[in-house]
């Protein structure tokens, strides 16, 4: 994706996902392509498929489109991306035997309550100075007709906007869905398979997808839900009020557009590669992440003619000395060539990035910092 506030300051956009805040466990994303990234750690097991309407980022050569925006219901609903993801929570280590009580991380014993899991935006630096007009008018249209569960708080240090992941997903199916890749790749239906639909109606779960976010609006109905570990979900984030091909946002009755906001100087003046935006899933009581996914704009001038991230001394990399993950090789220890992978009788190609670290915290651990 290439923004041009001016002729001099170009960016591109690069989509990484890890299991934790630490970007040396991250892997590139290969936005628009049907075969899923593999996320692995001591806490989740996730495939990730990242969708981007006119995408023009890294790697070079993307799709700038996938089936999926041309198959309903998101043709109709012109969205503008998707995150969509296979979730398989495991028990950490310690944790209770016993499933009718409670473990010592805060969590149901058998999995995570629906009142701990979360997912949304969290930020390592202020940006309250840098918030454009209108946003907190904003921020009232996005709780009110989009995501009422959001909690947050735009102005803190650390800032943050997270709603429970049970209420904030589009789509959440108790079984693993499927992989068609005439619809993109990992696809998924409200409901679940047999075993998941049957879970669903003893809680109580109504059947389609905005009744069941508006049903887990409620405490008392949150906890009847548990992400049981060793259940394989199919969960879809999507929407089309973020416009990633043009940085704008597009709400109901409010549009505003984000890249005159941007700055390179402030990069520059930093020491940082990139403004970025940061999707977390997390458990709020123990601070485990369990998949953090960075959408990354990088000023052109950045970026090696073969897609590779510039550092200060002119390796590729991050700016802590990690070398990030690209398609074509093994960093860190984390493959990210292919692998195959059946699911469901099918064979998959999938990307894959393991690690052990559990970036626990409210959002430490990067050294590119938030948008900006």
């Amino acid at each position: 994706m290439r923004l041009s506030r001016t002729p001099k300051d170009k960016y591109i956009l690069r989509v990484t996902a890890g299991p934790s805040y630490d970007e040396g466990t991250h892997v590139e994303v290969p936005v628009n392509e049907a075969a899923p990234v593999r996320i692995k750690s001591d806490l989740a097991d996730i495939e990730l498929n990242v969708r981007i309407q006119d995408y023009k980022g890294l790697p070079r050569g993307s799709p700038s489109t996938s089936p999926y925006f041309s198959t309903e219901p998101h043709a109709s609903n012109q969205d503008q991306y998707s995150i969509a993801f296979r979730f398989t929570p495991l028990k950490p280590a310690g944790a209770s035997e016993d499933d009718g009580g409670d473990d010592a991380g805060g969590g149901a014993a058998s999995g995570i309550r629906a009142a701990d899991l979360q997912f949304g935006n969290d930020f390592d630096r202020p940006i309250r100075d840098k918030l454009p007009p209108g946003f907190n008018y904003a921020m009232n249209i996005v709780k009110w007709w989009i995501d009422p569960g959001l909690e947050g708080d735009a102005y803190a240090d650390k800032p943050y906007l997270y709603g429970p992941a049970l209420s904030s997903f589009n789509v959440v199916s108790v079984g693993p869905g499927e992989f068609d890749e005439s619809k993109g790749g990992l696809w998924f239906e409200e409901g679940g398979d047999e075993r998941g639909q049957k879970v669903r109606e003893m809680n109580g779960v109504p059947k389609e997808s905005k009744p069941r976010m508006k049903w887990a609006l409620s405490d008392a109905n949150k906890e009847k839900w548990t992400w049981d570990y060793g259940q394989t979900y199919g969960i879809d984030f999507f929407n089309p009020y973020l416009d990633f091909a043009n940085m704008a946002i597009r709400l109901p009755g409010f549009q505003l557009s984000v890249a005159k906001y941007l700055g390179a100087e402030a990069l520059k003046n930093d020491g940082r590669l990139a403004h970025q935006l940061r999707y977390v899933l997390r458990n709020k009581v123990t601070g485990d992440t369990y998949l953090v996914i960075t959408f990354a704009l990088y000023l052109e001038e950045s970026i090696h003619e073969d897609g590779t991230v510039k550092t200060a001394n002119g390796t590729n990399g991050t700016t802590n000395g990690h070398t990030n993950g690209h398609t074509n090789g093994h960093t860190n220890g984390h493959a990210h060539g292919h692998t195959d992978g059946t699911t469901n009788g099918k064979l998959e190609d999938t990307h894959e990035s393991s690690g052990t670290a559990n970036g626990s915290g409210g959002g430490g651990g990067t050294d590119e910092d938030g948008v900006d």
